[in-house]
């Protein structure tokens, strides 16, 4: 499985800027006004992953494949817009296709580039943004919740509707719904409000290292768990060195990971996500599952066939494959374990399926 992160925040606040640094293209139009993006600008990147090229390196591998995250780029949003300013009803829509939201938040002064708004202020430009949601999920709950469409809805899909209205309707916490109902059923509930989110501080140069008064504020508020300092102008430049150039460069500003690293090493902590590996002479590959993924299922990643007809998992973890260089010795050292059904894949598993067809 691949996840797609939609990028979200007020207009130029560095969001086009952001999504052609992790992307490393130029797909987006940045430029210093607002609504600059209109439709959404979709870009795949592989994950990186050095134990991809350990593994492929004792397999003797022909070829490495990487899995893939996605980023889209919304358009600014207004406030407003979950009532049509700024074309936010569109722009709306396009979060509701997204896996994880992304919240890019300006903590930066510049006189160079145009705020919609006359100060700085990242409390204020979120609670902008998730209000706008908030009316948004309000307005498609009632819809939803109207006499005609309500027998159409499953039971507990129209109780985690009934709750969220209750929540944004008397300002109460809707992340409760968190704890009451599991992550596959309120995906399907289709609300924005409870969608995982990383808030990103898009900051100046000066800043990146340790922040600013700006950001200092915000996550103190927000916590660290989910919040990210990234300098989205930084990334740009750093994407157009050479790989050596990158390394001194990174190290002369006191930057030990990329944006794109850590974008993506957070979004897998909040959507709780696992990486397996499968590992021979033709490739190794890296799959994509979430947390508590059983084996079927983890093959099923694969191919519909190997979930259906699964039999047993070979199974060694990345260590022992690595020290006892490979298949054939993690079998012979009894590294190698026979899993059925019930087994709950481990990040970093490295897996061969026996299946039927």
């Amino acid at each position: 499985m691949s996840f797609k992160c939609g990028i979200v925040g007020l207009p130029n606040v560095g969001k086009s800027t952001l999504f052609n640094a992790l992307t490393n293209s130029n797909k987006a139009q940045a430029a210093n006004f607002p609504f600059c993006t209109i439709d959404p600008n979709v870009g795949i990147v592989l994950v990186p992953d050095e134990r991809l090229n350990k593994l492929a390196s004792i397999s003797n591998s022909k070829k490495i494949i990487n899995t893939t995250i996605s980023f889209v780029d919304i358009a600014g949003l207004v406030k407003g817009a979950s009532k049509g300013e700024g074309l936010g009803n569109k722009f709306l829509s396009h979060i509701r296709e997204v896996d994880s939201i992304i919240h890019l938040i300006r903590c930066f002064d510049s006189d160079d580039i145009q705020n919609v708004n006359s100060t700085v202020d990242p409390i204020r430009d979120l609670e902008i943004i998730e209000t706008e949601m908030m009316l948004a999920d309000l307005d498609s709950i009632e819809k939803r919740l109207e006499k005609n469409n309500k027998k159409n809805i499953e039971d507990e899909i129209l109780t985690i509707l009934e709750i969220a209205h209750d929540c944004i309707d008397n300002d109460k916490n809707i992340e409760i719904l968190k704890d009451q109902f599991d992550k596959k059923k309120l995906n399907q509930s289709g609300l924005l409000s409870v969608k995982p989110k990383i808030f990103v501080c898009n900051v100046d140069e000066q800043s990146i290292k340790n922040g600013n008064n700006y950001t200092e504020i915000f996550i103190s508020k927000f916590g660290e768990e989910n919040s990210l300092i990234i300098s989205a102008d930084i990334e740009n430049q750093i994407n157009e060195l050479e790989n050596e150039e990158k390394k001194n460069y990174m190290e002369m500003i006191g930057l030990k990971k990329t944006g794109l690293d850590k974008l993506i090493q957070k979004g897998y902590k909040v959507l709780e996500l696992d990486t397996y590996f499968t590992s021979g002479p033709e490739e190794t590959r890296a799959w994509t599952i979430e947390k508590n993924c059983t084996a079927p299922k983890a093959a099923g990643e694969i191919h519909t066939d190997f979930e259906k007809g699964f039999i047993r998992a070979e199974t060694v973890s990345f260590q022992d494959f690595i020290d006892n260089d490979g298949w054939v010795n993690s079998r012979t050292n009894g590294k190698m374990r026979l899993e059925g059904k019930d087994y709950i894949v481990k990040d970093g598993d490295v897996l061969n399926f026996r299946f039927n067809t």
